[in-house]
């Protein structure tokens, strides 16, 4: 089935093309911030949230009719990762991650283990979404750990290693986007973090820009953190966001 027909983009909203970063530490903030974000149809779990409730926490979203973006960014040997990738198709996100550092051979074995386990069921496999660099990252960073390449040509070289691996999309920063979505298959989908509101401060990520500019230059889908979750009035602040975008064709 073509990924557009399994993530029909074109047909979701503003709103529905935000993923909202569950980054607390409990069921009871997370469950919160799902109550108080009703417009909101993708939520992100990240690692500290997945190790603090566990897979049933992820299931209990799922049953409140949210679609759930599983961010544990992946990097083992291929075996483990293919059997990691087993347990969580059984859980039933909509998307997931892995570092396209782990190499071909790992992200194969990832695609085999959705392809694998969907081969007789009907409901929609997981997206498999490529990590590149970091958006924390910087030159200096990538220099000191022994790539010799720009970040932007890091990015790119790897964007397409995971294209060639099959996977289903990307997850790069706003910075570079515009230049991945040259490169890539249009059926490729673009997540962009590292998204900053005009009105909000960047904390550590150091490649950010605002939800416009991220649309704007090819993102499918931007996820959002902390302008959102950290403020007194999330319904609020995440409402601020449409308004910057919902003009945009």
């Amino acid at each position: 089935m073509p990924l557009r027909e399994t993530l029909p983009i074109s047909s979701f909203s503003w709103e529905e093309r935000i993923i909202v970063a569950l980054d607390v530490a409990s069921r009871t903030e997370a469950l919160r911030l799902i109550t108080l974000l009703p417009q909101a149809k993708f939520f992100k779990v990240g690692l500290r949230l997945f190790v603090a409730e566990g897979p049933e926490f992820v299931e209990e979203i799922i049953k409140r009719g949210k679609e759930v973006f599983l961010d544990l960014k992946l990097h083992d040997i291929p075996n483990t990762v293919g059997q990691t990738v087993e347990e969580i198709v059984n859980l039933g996100v909509r998307m997931m991650t892995l570092h396209v550092a782990g190499g071909r051979m790992m992200m194969k074995r990832a695609v085999e283990a959705v392809q694998n386990l969907n081969a007789s069921k009907k409901k929609y496999p997981p997206l498999l979404l490529g990590v590149t660099v970091l958006t924390s990252l910087t030159p200096p960073d990538l220099q000191e750990i022994g790539v010799a390449l720009e970040l932007s040509q890091q990015v790119v070289r790897l964007a397409r290693l995971a294209e060639e691996c099959g996977l289903d999309g990307l997850i790069c920063s706003p910075q570079e986007v515009g230049e991945v979505r040259r490169i890539v298959n249009p059926e490729m989908i673009l997540i962009t973090p590292g998204i900053r509101p005009s009105w909000s401060t960047k904390n550590d990520q150091r490649r950010v820009t605002t939800p416009r500019e991220a649309f704007q230059k090819g993102a499918d889908f931007i996820v959002v953190g902390r302008p959102i979750i950290a403020s007194s009035r999330p319904h609020e602040a995440f409402s601020r966001i449409v308004e910057e975008i919902k003009d945009l064709t």
